[in-house]
């Protein structure tokens, strides 16, 4: 993967992501996809998430509690078969979201957060 191809990964993903349609989202993720997220916890009980139905569930009732979501990306890097998206959500926090993929699809991942805007 080239930054190009990173660009593309992250504005498709963005606009999928702003669209809420989870079966848009899922799309770029494989079917054995491990996320962890430190906000899982609190929605679905565990901070790893492993497959994709798991991984439906969790941003079903994500979505749920965060029906304004939105996602700004502000900046993409790629490494060999890993892209990281940085962006703001909805509340203007930063997060970067890394992202290793394979045949072109997400099989892990994980968001790093930074403070929330005050």
């Amino acid at each position: 993967m080239d930054i190009d191809d990173a660009q593309r990964f992250a504005a498709r993903w963005e606009a999928s992501w702003n669209s809420h349609d989870l079966d848009r989202v899922l799309a770029d993720y494989a079917e054995d996809v491990v996320f962890r997220s430190p906000f899982a916890a609190t929605v679905v009980g565990t901070d790893t998430i492993v497959g994709k139905p798991a991984l439906r569930a969790y941003w079903t009732a994500g979505l749920a509690r965060l029906p304004d979501l939105h996602f700004t990306v502000t900046g993409v890097q790629v490494c060999l078969d890993t892209v990281v998206i940085n962006y703001h959500n909805e509340a203007g926090r930063p997060v970067s979201e890394v992202l290793r993929l394979r045949d072109g699809l997400v099989v892990d991942g994980f968001g790093a957060y930074g403070p929330t805007p005050r």
